[in-house]
């Protein structure tokens, strides 16, 4: 290889350390690779920007609108609510959910499936007697094997495609190619769960860790013509308390909410604090307070404000505050939100709030201005999992969606039209129709994922055009002997591997031109080995942070991190054996 061969493989490595070891967000490390690559001239501006001008990644812009109005209608929820019924018993629960879940995530992007279903599979678990823990992980988990059952389940598949279509001048595959492979690893999968995570998983009745703000949340009043009146939240010392935090001020009628230190009391201001409850009397050893009339309770909070929001929330790898305490953090001032309250492996976390120090999977509790959820659909700092401020669904064209949705597949699957037509079709009636409103396409659409999946293009085409993907697919060769069925599993075993620490789309796209140059160079059907990457790069189990729908049910299932080894390492082993036995059953290996 040349100085720029190595450059891009000193590039790709970097860039892998990174994703792994720091939190910062992965489309601008994608976006800070695609300049390094532009500016050097490894690369010109037209194989730089190929990504953005893909159709796979315009498609998958648009599935997340369909996604989107099937979500905003209720369809998704029409068809959730006719299959679960009262189940006696976890196996049977586990029956009610595999069905639908696995059909909604074929079709549409599992992660607005899940984040539907939790509050739904939450509130039913209670109903039937059910610990949720029993079921989030099977949620979970049964969208990740329904992701992979056609072409447009998961956006990786999508890329992939797109990815071999540019790289080879191929046709590309069909939207249910994968099917054949994916139905039956994916009946396997929930066999395996059926069967054995009943017993596997944790009995905690964890539940919604916030049911009941009262049990975290106290209310006092400023005393009328007090020494505290006119002085400011700071001068009154009522920042830096050791074991509560301030949260709003109710005042005339309205709401001040994330409390600057600098705001003025005023007499009859009643002071809204999260932390231990246990510390009532605290607060009223302070001169210029005095008990509220529902002293100890949340009613102020559980009462609609037009300034303010309810938000429950996931703590992503990549926010910007892991790793620090809350005040440290500033979060007030970053995101405008005012933490509630935090839980951890499903309970909540006790004491002063500002001390404690955020984990990806940390589950929040927020009150949050209105743009705040606008905002994370876009920044993904935190996963929403209890949007309060969620528009009413539009039950009326429930059926319309459905419609569309299936309209959408037939168009595909028979070929009428390209996938990336059907899809902006299918974007464009959800919005015409009024299945979802203009502002909720906007918000569907996972800017940092496009982002990332743009960027990372450009990497795989370093590879591809420095020689890099030739030369580590000499490597893989030689490792494997020249054995068409050990270069299969050498594959499938190092996509997996990296999609555990750094993001599947990405794994995926990094891996795609190393494993075309070892099929080229080999004379082997490059299909299965395509196939091997998009299931490879989707099951992810073994860790909460490995896929996004994991770490949604990380909180509200109550989980420990050794809760997803348990259940998740088998599962991946499972996947893997099942995957790479029907691949070498069932296709060809030679070319």
């Amino acid at each position: 290889m040349d100085w720029q061969g190595w450059f891009a493989l000193s590039l790709t490595c970097v860039t892998l350390l990174t994703l792994i070891f720091t939190h910062i967000r992965p489309h601008l490390v994608m976006m800070t690779v695609l300049t390094i690559l532009s500016v050097s001239g490894i690369l010109d501006g037209g194989d730089a920007l190929a990504g953005f001008s893909n159709a796979g990644l315009i498609t998958v812009a648009a599935m997340f609108v369909v996604a989107a109005g099937m979500h905003a209608s209720g369809a998704a929820d029409m068809l959730i609510d006719k299959v679960l019924g009262r189940p006696e018993s976890v196996r049977s629960a586990m029956l009610r959910i595999f069905a639908p879940v696995a059909l909604l995530s074929g079709f549409l992007n599992n992660t607005p499936v899940v984040a539907t279903l939790i509050p739904v599979i939450n509130t039913w678990a209670r109903r039937i007697g059910i610990a949720p823990s029993k079921l989030m992980i099977p949620l979970s988990y049964c969208a990740i094997l329904g992701g992979t059952l056609t072409l447009i389940g998961t956006s990786t598949n999508l890329i992939v495609n797109a990815q071999y279509q540019a790289l080879t001048g191929a046709e590309g595959l069909s939207l249910f190619a994968i099917t054949a492979l994916s139905l039956p690893v994916a009946l396997c999968g929930l066999l395996f769960m059926w069967l054995l995570f009943p017993r596997w998983l944790p009995n905690r009745e964890s539940g919604d860790t916030f049911a009941n703000l009262r049990e975290f949340t106290l209310e006092v009043t400023v005393a009328a013509n007090g020494p505290l009146e006119g002085r400011t939240v700071e001068e009154a010392g009522l920042r830096h308390l050791k074991q509560v935090y301030l949260v709003e001020i109710e005042r005339g009628g309205s709401v001040v909410t994330a409390v600057s230190s600098e705001e003025r009391l005023r007499g009859g201001d009643r002071l809204v604090f999260a932390g231990d409850t246990e510390s009532i009397a605290d607060l009223l050893r302070i001169k210029g307070i005095v008990p509220s009339a529902e002293n100890g309770q949340a009613q102020s909070l559980m009462t609609h404000r037009p300034e303010r929001c309810l938000v429950e929330a996931v703590v992503s790898p990549h926010c910007g505050a892991v790793g620090q305490a809350i005040r440290d953090a500033r979060f007030r001032d970053r995101y405008g939100a005012v933490v509630l309250a935090v839980a951890r492996n499903g309970e909540r976390i006790r004491g002063n709030l500002g001390t404690i120090r955020l984990e990806a999977g940390d589950t929040l509790l927020l009150e949050a201005r209105p743009a705040f959820v606008s905002r994370q659909r876009y920044n993904r700092d935190f996963l929403l999992i209890n949007d309060l401020a969620t528009e009413t669904p539009r039950h009326r064209q429930a059926w319309l969606a459905w419609a569309i949705l299936v309209g959408v597949v037939g168009l595909a699957s028979f070929e009428v039209i390209s996938m990336l037509n059907a899809a902006l079709i299918g974007a464009g009636l959800m919005i015409a129709t009024r299945c979802c409103s203009v502002s909720q396409a906007e918000r569907s659409v996972d800017l940092g994922v496009i982002l990332t999946i743009a960027a990372s293009f450009s990497l795989g085409a370093a590879l591809d055009k420095t020689g890099v993907a030739a030369y580590l697919a000499g490597g893989i060769i030689d490792l494997g002997d020249g054995r068409a069925w050990l270069l299969l599993v050498l594959c499938y075993v190092a996509v997996s591997m990296l999609t555990e620490v750094i993001t599947n789309n990405a794994a995926a796209i990094l891996m795609l031109p190393i494993v075309l140059q070892i099929t080229g160079q080999s004379g082997l059907n490059a299909e299965p080995f395509v196939f091997a990457i998009m299931m490879a790069a989707s099951a992810s189990f073994a860790t909460p942070l490995g896929y996004q729908t994991n770490l949604m049910v990380y909180g509200p299932g109550g989980y420990r991190f050794m809760d997803f080894v348990r259940v998740g390492l088998p599962m991946n082993l499972f996947i893997g054996a099942v995957t790479l036995s029907i691949l070498l059953l069932g296709w060809p290996l030679q070319g």
